[in-house]
């Protein structure tokens, strides 16, 4: 069973038994509050970085710990260690022994062991025997980088590898395990001449093993080389690329990473927590008009391989397809328990946390829009005056307004319906529900991002991924120096 890999290192080299976690529970139960759990972690981390031929970061890490957080209505109580053994989890328990109720008593004989199916459960990304064959690759790959072109005048390679074991209960006597493997390669790289410099960014990852990324191929050559390939091309399309207009025009987003504008202005704005509090702009728009009608999006932290990808979340819950927004009408919010209950909802498996020293809240995991019926070259040939969004850079979005900016790494113009000439300095700035409302045209060319995604919210840091096809909003405000 896949489980025993976790109960071995979190249960039984701790010296903890699964009775020892429902005596826990029964004594919690106990106490005088709508809902508490516990959370085990046992994470290893490893570091690689290189910067202009010399290795700047190798390290290995290791953390873990358990933490008890407890609830009643929406007041939250929560205390961690970051040790793991019977001593600290029964330490943990004292510190809430003022809300103990002596006229509350609930007897459960057992644990109801949670059946999912662990996804990457074969996968152990960190091989400690491999450390140097890792960093001779990370110096081959910076050779390679360096032969290709004589403007290239800095590059940057770093490797993250976690391997994170997780052990879940809580006062619904569900004992829940899950394994989450890692990996990403990120590569920077600035190319000069006279007259300025510009950069370009490529990397990938998910959850594979090292040893995996190198076997993968795109177009007959390793992956990795590719990546390098791309952050090249696109720091030297930028050295030569014009000023962007500016004004209000029609873009083009080209399909996968570009749906991290998605992600930003629409996705945040869905989260739990801000809806329940009224933050968000969607609050009041439960099963209404929010969008065009051929807008689907799509929230599923069940897909193989993606790095948002889980068989639980951070609360025990099963991962599952969440269908936020269906042509164009709310369905759903992205629920942890806290905001369903408060919400008076059922949570759908929403809840993640950056580690066990970090509450739980609700956050994306691979979010996605679902394609439609246009070819690319027909929405390309529809624009007369516009641009094609290739790539951006990042993103600032408020939750309350949905007012939004973006910066451009790679596009280019668009005249009568041609690609042409790149163009830089460039951003894109807009609303949510209005930008949504005009997108007119979904190509049928789904995509993902390559798997570099990192996503930030309350000083918690959680890999996500984005997908969506090629589409064109009508309308949208464009930021330029021309």
């Amino acid at each position: 069973m896949n489980l025993d890999i976790v109960y071995e290192k979190i249960l039984n080299e701790n010296k903890i038994l699964k009775s020892d976690i429902l005596n826990v529970i029964n004594e919690i139960s106990c106490y005088g509050f709508d809902y508490a759990d516990i959370y085990f972690q046992d994470s290893c981390n490893e570091y690689l970085f290189l910067e202009n031929n010399k290795l700047k970061n190798n390290f290995l890490n290791y953390k873990k710990g358990l933490s008890l957080r407890l609830n009643k209505f929406d007041k939250t109580f929560f205390s961690y260690t970051n040790e793991i053994s019977k001593h600290s989890l029964f330490n943990l328990i004292k510190k809430f022994n003022n809300f103990y109720k002596n006229n509350i008593f609930i007897n459960k004989n057992k644990l109801i062991v949670l059946n999912n199916k662990i996804l990457h459960s074969n996968i152990f990304p960190i091989n400690f025997i491999n450390n140097k064959k890792k960093i001779n690759i990370l110096f081959e790959l910076y050779n390679y980088i360096k032969k290709v072109d004589s403007r290239i005048n800095y590059i940057s390679i770093s490797l993250f590898i976690r391997y994170n074991l997780i052990l879940f209960s809580n006062t619904d006597f569900i004992l829940a395990g899950d394994i989450r493997p890692l990996l990403n390669l990120s590569i920077k790289v600035q190319v000069e001449n006279k007259s300025c410099k510009e950069i370009g960014i490529s990397g990938g990852g998910g959850c594979y093993s090292f040893d995996e990324i190198l076997l993968l191929k795109h177009n007959n050559i390793p992956i990795i080389n590719y990546w390098a390939n791309e952050a090249i091309r696109i720091a030297i399309n930028n050295l030569y690329a014009s000023n962007s207009p500016a004004g209000n025009m029609p873009v083009v987003l080209s399909n996968g990473s570009p749906g991290i504008l998605l992600h930003e202005a629409v996705g945040h704005g869905l989260e739990g927590d801000f809806n329940r509090k009224h933050t968000s702009l969607f609050y009041k728009y439960i099963n209404k008009k929010v969008a065009s009608k051929n807008f689907t999006i799509v929230d599923d932290n069940t897909l193989y391989k993606k790095i948002g990808s889980s068989s639980i979340d951070d609360e025990g819950v099963l991962a599952q397809k969440r269908i936020l927004i269906k042509n164009g009408i709310l369905k759903s919010y992205l629920l942890d328990r806290l905001s369903a209950r408060l919400m008076n909802l059922k949570s759908n498996g929403s809840g993640r946390r950056e580690s066990y020293s970090s509450l739980p809240i609700p956050r994306m995991s691979n979010t996605y829009l679902l394609p439609g019926k246009f070819y690319v070259n027909d929405i390309i040939d529809s624009i007369d005056y516009g641009l094609y969004i290739v790539s951006l850079l990042g993103g600032q979005v408020d939750i309350t307004s949905g007012n939004f900016v973006f910066t451009i790494l790679e596009g280019y113009l668009i005249k009568k319906g041609k690609i042409l000439n790149p163009i830089k300095s460039c951003t894109l700035i807009g609303s949510s529900i209005d930008i949504i409302n005009k997108i007119s045209m979904i190509a049928n060319d789904l995509n993902f991002d390559s798997g570099m995604g990192i996503c930030g919210k309350d000083n918690q840091h959680v890999p996500v991924s984005v997908g969506q096809p090629t589409l064109k909003i009508d309308c949208i405000t464009v930021g330029g120096l021309n």
